[in-house]
């Protein structure tokens, strides 16, 4: 697809990392390559799910970059950018863009609490420092600060600001952002929406981490939503969404690990202090992706 132009699933790809603390390239490429075989429309390292908050600065970088590499043009890499600091937030998505990335997703990280004032400038910095798409994310189930409607209005009008994901499991919100930003932005889903749902009010696809381990099942559902089969549609989004309520209800890293490393893929546990998945919890991840003949 036109690199200015994103739709589609777009996985959240987990970040595999060695005991040595070096990233396992070979296992990350070797999911990218799966993953755009599968047919997903675009690549998003450092989501949630790829954990970056636990990453250093140079895990981060060969994340990125083993994901442009693996890439190699055929899909857009929309890579995450996130910090405490405006200043670092910046100097990421510059660095990110000058090795190659298509599209920059940008999350704010807060000790103390920001006011909207704050959280506009944070993201309309990233914005006006790149000349490629970003996407806001927000997430207030994790995020201390939040985009509040007001503020997302303000950032559709930053020429580069043209995408949000938005995790908030409220679908309602997702439409009020759709009226109030007028065509200048258009919205992704997350795991915690239903992405039938959300494409059913004007959604473009759906950036989350159970794609990874549904790619093919997930592709599918997206092009049923795109033909307008909603019946179809709905068909095949039961049994997906009853694997985003097992991985609801687990570290959500964890689980996307824990299901690539059933389907053979070496990715690791989850980066301490974080638990890996109990024997319960790979159960019940094997139980769901058997459901959906993704094991």
């Amino acid at each position: 697809m036109p690199i200015e132009s994103f739709h589609g699933v777009f996985p959240y790809l987990v970040s595999p990392i060695k005991a040595s603390g070096e990233v396992d390239d070979a296992v990350l490429a070797r999911l990218c390559e799966d993953l755009i075989a599968a047919g997903v429309h675009g690549l998003t390292p450092l989501g949630s799910t790829g954990e970056f908050a636990y990453l250093s600065a140079a895990q981060r970088r060969r994340v990125v970059e083993v994901t442009i590499e693996a890439a190699h043009r055929r899909v857009p890499v929309v890579a995450g950018v996130a910090s405490t600091t405006t200043a670092d937030a910046v100097a990421q998505a510059r660095e990110y863009e000058r090795m190659g990335v298509d599209g920059i997703l940008a999350i704010l990280e807060a000790y103390f609490p920001i006011a909207d004032d704050g959280v506009h400038a944070y993201f309309r910095a990233i914005g006006e420092a790149v000349g490629k798409p970003v996407v806001l994310y927000t997430n207030p189930n994790f995020q201390r600060s939040d985009l509040s409607l007001p503020v997302i209005e303000k950032l559709a009008r930053v020429p580069t600001i043209r995408y949000i994901k938005d995790a908030s499991s409220n679908t309602g919100r997702l439409l009020s952002i759709l009226q109030r930003t007028e065509g200048r932005m258009q919205v992704f889903a997350a795991s915690a929406h239903i992405p039938a749902c959300v494409m059913l009010i004007g959604g473009v696809g759906w950036m989350a981490g159970p794609a990874c381990v549904a790619p093919q099942q997930s592709v599918e559902l997206y092009d049923l939503c795109r033909r307008g089969d909603w019946h179809g549609a709905m068909e095949k989004q039961r049994p997906l969404w009853a694997l985003n309520q097992a991985f609801a209800k687990h570290n959500l890293a964890a689980c996307i690990k824990g299901g690539l490393g059933l389907q053979g893929y070496a990715v690791g546990h989850p980066l301490p202090p974080q638990a890996p998945l109990t024997d319960e919890g790979v159960a019940e991840v094997r139980r769901a992706l058997e459901a959906i003949g993704a094991l």
